[in-house]
């Protein structure tokens, strides 16, 4: 399912690159999409099952595997820096989060881009598309400056289109 929800992420951000006719490196966004997830790997159990309880680490763990692997820093953030609308210090220790204290935010228009396009779609089981409403929704529970960063990016890049993706895939959107 990661692999899947990495191209779903691709094909949202291209949507909205092709609409909005964005100034990024379109195949810097391609890759970070595909890589941005590599980190949940690493949190299945031998036996299959995801741990939910640390997921949050899913994107240090993802940098960290890619910088061993030689992957140059401007990749290897696109790991560290997707989650939610970004993870800042001040997060880290308000929500005693199991991740080293840091700033875990997009600071390129790329690393925006793939972060935001990932709201999109939902690897849960079953694996889902989330709407607008429906991320705003959520994000909001983590306050209201969590929320108007949302709405900042939505401004910029606008909705995708998710009906054909949700065809394609099978998947619900909520």
């Amino acid at each position: 399912m990661v692999y899947t929800h990495c191209r779903i992420v691709c094909e949202v951000a291209e949507q909205l690159m092709a609409r909005q006719r964005l100034d990024v490196d379109a195949d810097l966004v391609r890759a970070g999409c595909l890589l941005h997830d590599i980190g949940v790997y690493q949190l299945y159990t031998p036996s299959g099952e995801l741990d939910h309880a640390t997921y949050v680490r899913h994107g240090v763990l993802g940098h960290e595997l890619l910088r061993e692997l030689g992957y140059p820093d401007v990749l290897c953030r696109f790991c560290s820096c997707h989650t939610g609308v970004g993870i800042t210090r001040d997060d880290i220790v308000a929500q005693c989060l199991p991740i080293p204290p840091g700033d875990y935010v997009a600071e390129t228009a790329e690393e925006e881009l793939v972060m935001y396009a990932d709201k999109f779609h939902s690897k849960t089981t079953p694996p889902v598309f989330v709407t607008a409403a429906a991320f705003t929704e959520k994000i909001s529970r983590f306050g209201e400056a969590k929320a108007r960063e949302f709405a900042r990016m939505r401004s910029r890049y606008g909705d995708p289109d998710l009906t054909p993706l949700a065809a394609a895939y099978g998947h619900s959107v909520r």
